[in-house]
């Protein structure tokens, strides 16, 4: 009896310490919300979008065009190869020739 007496109010404090906030203010929001999106869409949109969008893109453009050059580099040093082994490959085949 004496252990149910003490068993009791504790299981109910923690229960009602469970069902607390941990904060004194309720949170006006949640995580990632950013509020309302502006209204009118990209039209309407301020000169720090559009100028915000502008870099984007041309950072965008440079990387493609940098993986391009690079690209291109590859294929030119592949066919340079290529163009060595059909060298040897004739000079082999004259070889037998004769």
């Amino acid at each position: 009896m004496f252990r149910q007496s003490i068993a009791r109010p504790v299981a109910s404090a923690n229960r009602l310490v469970g069902n607390r906030s941990f904060s004194a203010i309720a949170p006006r929001m949640g995580e990632g919300d950013t509020g309302a999106p502006k209204s009118g869409g990209a039209a309407s949109s301020d000169s720090f979008s559009r100028r915000e969008a502008a870099n984007e893109a041309v950072y965008i453009k440079q990387q493609e065009q940098e993986k391009l050059q690079a690209l291109k580099k590859k294929l030119s040093e592949q066919r340079d190869q290529l163009n060595e082994l059909e060298q040897h490959v004739d000079e082999l085949s004259k070889g037998k020739q004769q």
